[in-house]
């Protein structure tokens, strides 16, 4: 568990003997990351789903408000090393849609490196957009999805000392596979039956594998989590490949969803996310934009406050649910990649029932009312006895 002692209050660098054992302590870029709750969530559990042991993992209860930091910890610290080593890098640089600039930017402030950022132009909520502009980033706004960030960055990166953040680099993975670790240890080494993750660029699938393999080869647990990635259904390429018995993967053209930031039609590790689930005998489900929306709507009415993305992971349990594969009594972990509070946008579109085509069936719209006792009397009488 983290101390206060540096760095090891740090959810990441407590466990650094697993994940950089060889870096220095005052290398260490850290903003005391991870350690984030393990939310029992009962009664949404119980009334929504018919489950007593479902837990959501909350990711985005971090520095940057997502799973990000717990990467960028490991691979800022690295390059801060070498940089002090005398190696020729002038900045650290990433293609995202979103979360991952956040944190990059972030990270490389506090160390003082320089970051650079491509963003694709008006596809990412402006609470993302603002965290790198006020962390010092240089972010180039470009007009393409972050497919075409992705090659972009690793062309401009093969040209110029820019050290590459995304999640190709394993430095990233590293960092990431501590929240599975942390899961385990937060159930006293019992493992869950299903963890349930959003999927975009897949990164974090195969980090999450990582820290659970891991765990059991050291004789830690004695079995795998069964792990289900759960993609928005305008960019599924993973759950299209899955329901092809994984023949014949082909990247798509992804199309616009308010998970932003898993709208990613050829990820990266791709290749390492069919080999995780493989061996976990992993599942792969899909959430339309009305499900994803209305399932974080009513998760939300239980006392959380979900990003899209986790509705996308809520929808895909509510199928899962539905038709059987997950049992009334299974112990479920649903990973929460980032706070809600980073979209806040499409939360309230959705409750003021403003996006086109939505019943928006969970919307709890503000009730105007005049300045009058009477009114405010006549409001609460009829919805107290609603």
């Amino acid at each position: 568990m983290g101390k206060t002692s540096w760095p090891y209050g740090s959810g990441v660098w407590s466990k650094k003997e697993w994940v950089l054992p060889g870096i220095d302590d005052d290398d260490i870029v850290s903003m005391f990351e991870g350690n984030s709750n393990l939310f029992w969530a009962e009664r949404y559990g119980r009334e929504c789903l018919g489950m007593n042991d479902l837990w959501v993992k909350q990711c985005g209860n971090s520095h940057t408000g997502s799973f990000k930091d717990l990467g960028m910890t490991a691979l800022v610290s690295q390059v801060n090393r070498m940089r002090k080593q005398g190696k020729p890098l002038a900045a650290v640089g990433c293609a995202s849609t979103g979360d991952t600039s956040a944190a990059l930017s972030a990270y490389a402030a506090a160390a003082g490196i320089p970051s650079i950022v491509f963003l694709p132009k008006n596809k990412i909520s402006l609470a993302q957009l603002v965290q790198p502009i006020a962390n010092g980033a240089l972010v180039l706004s470009i007009d393409t999805d972050f497919d075409g960030c992705m090659r972009l960055i690793r062309e401009v990166t093969a040209e110029l000392p820019i050290y590459l953040a995304n999640s190709l680099n394993s430095l990233r993975l590293e960092g990431q596979k501590t929240a599975a670790i942390e899961i385990l240890q937060q159930f006293n080494w019992e493992v869950p039956d299903y963890v349930i993750i959003p999927g975009g660029n897949l990164g974090n699938v195969y980090a999450f594998f990582k820290g659970f393999k891991m765990c059991k080869d050291l004789g830690l647990v004695d079995k795998l989590p069964r792990m289900v990635v759960a993609q928005a259904q305008n960019a599924n390429p993973l759950y299209r490949a899955f329901k092809n018995g994984w023949e014949n993967f082909a990247p798509i053209k992804a199309e616009p969803t308010f998970a932003s930031a898993i709208q990613i039609g050829d990820p990266v590790s791709i290749n390492r996310a069919i080999y995780a689930l493989t061996e976990c005998n992993g599942l792969v489900e899909e959430a339309s934009e009305e499900e994803m929306m209305d399932e974080a709507a009513r998760a939300d009415l239980t006392g959380m406050f979900n990003c899209p993305h986790t509705g996308v992971a809520l929808a895909a349990l509510r199928k899962l649910r539905e038709n059987q594969t997950i049992g009334p009594s299974d112990r479920v972990v649903v990973v929460s990649t980032a706070h809600g509070l980073k979209f806040t946008g499409t939360k309230i579109q959705y409750h003021a029932k403003e996006i086109e085509g939505f019943a928006a069936t969970y919307a709890n719209p503000p009730i105007d009312v005049a300045e009058d006792l009477g009114k405010v009397m006549d409001v609460l009488s009829q919805k107290l006895a609603n």
